[in-house]
């Protein structure tokens, strides 16, 4: 008798999470959708993944093991999603944890309205801190523009990714997520957000995220102009936009207190990108 694919792949790349991936998998093993496989990547982790991850093999053949050098999460999460067979993708670190019904109302979504391009939820930090995650509400305008609005275990299409080059290795010093919403979104696809807390962030002392400086924040602004410079430019005219520069510059200081920065920043990367040319 053939065998069935699952519906949905979960996708955990694990580099030196070792202490956190039990409560990660845990989460997945409680999932009210049963339908799933959960791919598991050590990438060359030098702690004891290996170990926890086949013991979690063992105790249910739903989670699959993979080994490969040390490339990345970007390059994990690739890895994992070209070795799965399900019909949705869910990314998910090794380190965070999912609602027991958060499978299940997503691809209900999906299923019900193929329309849709992604769904994604409500979110709590934990560690420490405990709070809601305060996303800025979805727009493909703020997407684009502001910063992102939607975190890294958003639940898509395997068909819509193949469509994409993946999760950006350049994104060195992280916002690899960010990234690749832009390569799988525009502007006319439906997102649904559920109105759950599906999805719980761990925080840390020190993290990737936390250790986004302002240098490196700049770089990965500049990465991702760059990675889609042919988006951008289909909503901004930069022979315009530089030529405004002089006058812009004469508000830049007092203006990006007061919004972060972020509106003008397409005309920072542009005058970057002009000047090295």
């Amino acid at each position: 008798m053939p065998k069935i694919s699952p519906v949905i792949s979960i996708i955990v790349p694990c580099y030196n999470q070792a202490e956190y991936l039990p409560e990660t998998l845990q989460t997945v093993l409680e999932q009210e959708y049963i339908d799933w496989e959960c791919i598991i990547v050590n990438d060359g982790s030098p702690d004891n993944t290996e170990e926890v991850a086949l013991a979690w093999c063992r105790k249910d053949d739903r989670f699959k093991y993979l080994k490969k050098e040390n490339g990345g999460l970007s390059d994990a999460r690739n890895y994992g999603i070209k070795h799965s067979t399900g019909k949705y993708i869910l990314p998910l670190d090794s380190d965070d944890k999912i609602s027991k019904d958060y499978t299940i109302e997503a691809i209900g979504i999906l299923e019900k309205d193929p329309s849709v391009k992604l769904v994604f939820c409500r979110a709590k930090l934990f560690g420490v801190q405990n709070e809601e995650w305060d996303l800025l509400p979805y727009t493909y305008d703020n997407m684009l523009f502001v910063r992102n609005c939607i975190y890294c275990s958003a639940i898509y299409k395997r068909s819509d990714y193949d469509l994409t080059a993946g999760y950006n290795v350049n994104m060195i010093y992280g916002w690899e997520d960010y990234d690749f919403w832009l390569s799988l979104l525009r502007r006319e696809d439906k997102v649904v957000k559920l109105d759950k807390f599906h999805f719980f962030y761990r925080t840390k002392d020190v993290s990737m995220r936390t250790l986004i400086n302002e240098e490196k924040e700049r770089f990965l602004r500049l990465q991702i102009f760059k990675n889609h410079m042919d988006i951008y430019l289909e909503y901004i005219n930069p022979i315009e936009m530089y030529s405004e520069l002089k006058r812009y510059k004469l508000i830049e200081n007092s203006l990006q207190y007061r919004i972060g920065g972020i509106i003008l920043a397409p005309l920072r990367y542009i005058h970057q990108l002009l000047k090295k040319k």
